[in-house]
């Protein structure tokens, strides 16, 4: 796996002043609900769990007044699901006067495993101060521990590093107040049979909520912010769910309201303490500008945001299309990479045509909808494009698509493609066949994200039976492990994989990794999402 990091600050950004203004008119209202722990826990080995940790209880929650803690005293809070929120727990000494402050550190985890780690030892290329640990000194008590800091975690470690030998500290009241912008007790789970898909339903529809904040939030723990490959995604999400259109138009309007000056989206903004955009560009996703905007006017059709938005979109596709050389070949460039998956190590330059393809088909909808007079324009250029890739990137005696000056043979590659409806149903179906025969079980690929393609493009062929097993290795193997919210990152081949050198800096909810509510809303409930918005606004 690799990732790295754009500097491109000498690119300047423009900021349309009326398009940020409508993107605040539709920051949600978030919602708040106090949440206390289950049961007092320990640390337990459990070899068939993430990293080999699981936990066990040690005692009622009610029994915390009853534990006075002195040097080295620690406990472990189990909330009994993931939360997103803000801590507090009361302290109060016992024994004789006090006579030093109290010394203790906090530390929030989303998956047991996390607790078995010393930050102190990791040394990676992500920044520490990602870790969720705090280090407190209280010089008096009784108090309320209150931190100011959100965190996102199911367990709350205490350690107390010092009192002194005259006194203790006893811990009551924990709790925590979640927030999100939608409340998952809102939604009905759909009525599946099979139990593991009614359960990868429920822990991704949790996953979604707790990334749904004032944006779409990659991941609530780290990086919180605001990804475009991560919003479409999520936005598919939410409209086999929640339904809350608002934040997408929120998400979209910022996007549209920063572009660098010669026109491209960035890959990702943040929102505090400012609206600012990044100074990060990958190709597939400024085009996924367009795939958003189609998709959510496919979803409920708003002619004053496609108004607003249709020329960002437009901006897009011509920087996109300035980059196909006369024989309809994509020629991508080293300071404006197709992301794809996180791994460089295969070729993605097929994949990228791919990408090309299937947001100028969504393009020229917009196009009509928009009453664009270059439709034909932007047509001759999928046409171009479609060529191309059948008659120069699909290999016939192979019944594949290859990549690179090496014809690499990929899984992303038939995923993308496919996804495109480049070649015809039949051939497409043949194609997820000998992808399944000849490149599965999957290797080299650790992202929900590219899962999610592949799946999907198992079920766009026809091959639900695949698709489903698909899920339930994938997906279904991070519940197996212990998972209540889907991760950032998850190889079935190496399960305790990280990017980052230490689980202390993987993030176990993860917006890109919510999808299966909407694999399962669109191809196994009856009527999919056809009629989700009117029979919402039916209600």
């Amino acid at each position: 796996m690799a990732f790295t990091f754009q500097v491109n600050d000498e690119v300047k950004f423009k900021h349309d002043e009326a398009l940020l203004a409508k993107s605040q008119g539709f920051k949600p209202t978030l919602k708040h609900h106090v949440v206390t722990p289950t049961a007092l826990v320990a640390l337990d080995r459990q070899p068939k769990l993430l990293g080999g940790y699981g936990v066990k209880k040690v005692a009622e929650v009610s029994d915390l007044v009853n534990q006075p803690l002195k040097r080295d005293g620690r406990i472990i809070l189990d909330f009994g699901e993931h939360c997103v929120g803000k801590f507090s727990i009361n302290a109060t000494a016992t024994g004789s006067p006090m006579d030093a402050p109290l010394f203790c550190r906090i530390r929030f985890a989303e998956m047991p495993v996390e607790l078995s780690y010393n930050s102190a030892d990791y040394d990676g290329w992500l920044s520490k101060s990602w870790i969720q640990e705090e280090t407190l000194h209280l010089d008096q008590l009784p108090a309320t521990i209150d931190l100011p800091r959100r965190y996102s975690f199911r367990y709350v470690e205490i350690t107390v590093l010092d009192t002194s030998p005259k006194w203790q500290v006893v811990f009551d009241q924990p709790q925590v107040i979640t927030q999100s912008s939608v409340d998952a007790r809102q939604v009905t789970v759909p009525k599946l049979a099979d139990p593991m898909l009614k359960r990868i339903y429920q822990v991704g529809l949790k996953t979604l909520e707790d990334c749904m904040q004032e944006v779409f939030e990659d991941g609530p723990k780290r990086d919180r912010r605001l990804w475009i490959g991560d919003l479409r995604l999520q936005a598919l999400a939410d409209y086999a769910t929640f339904g809350n259109t608002d934040i997408i138009k929120r998400c979209l309007y910022l996007f549209g309201a920063m572009p660098a000056e010669d026109g491209r989206v960035v890959a990702n903004v943040f929102t505090q303490p400012k609206d600012v955009p990044d100074d990060t560009f990958l190709f597939d996703y400024s085009l996924f500008f367009i795939s958003i905007l189609s998709d959510y006017e496919n979803y409920d059709a708003d002619d004053q945001l496609l108004t607003d938005l249709y020329p960002v979109a437009k901006k897009q596709m011509d920087v996109a299309l300035a980059k196909v050389d006369d024989q309809g070949q994509l020629q991508l460039s080293d300071d404006y990479p197709v992301f794809v998956d996180w791994s460089n190590d295969f070729d993605k330059t097929t994949a990228g045509q791919a990408v090309m393809i299937y947001a100028l088909r969504q393009f020229i909808q917009l196009a009509h909808q928009a009453q664009d007079d270059q439709v034909d324009r932007y047509q001759a250029a999928l046409d171009q494009l479609l060529n191309f890739a059948q008659a120069q990137l699909f290999d016939s005696d192979q019944g594949l698509f290859v990549s690179g000056p090496k014809r690499e043979v990929n899984i992303a590659s038939q995923a993308w493609m496919v996804l495109a409806q480049v070649m015809d149903d039949a051939t497409n179906k043949a194609i997820m066949q000998k992808t399944v025969a000849q490149l599965f079980p999957v290797t080299g690929i650790a992202t929900p994200y590219m899962y999610h393609h592949i799946t999907e493009a198992l079920f766009e062929a026809g091959l639900t039976d695949d698709a489903i097993a698909l899920m339930k290795h994938y997906w279904g193997g991070m519940i197996t492990l212990g998972a209540d919210t889907y991760w950032e990152a998850y190889d079935p081949n190496q399960q305790d994989y990280s990017p980052y050198g230490s689980p202390l800096l993987n993030s176990y909810c993860h917006a890109w990794s919510c999808t299966p509510v909407y694999l399962i809303q669109k191809y196994l409930i009856k009527g999919g999402l056809k009629n989700a918005k009117r029979e919402s606004d039916a209600q």
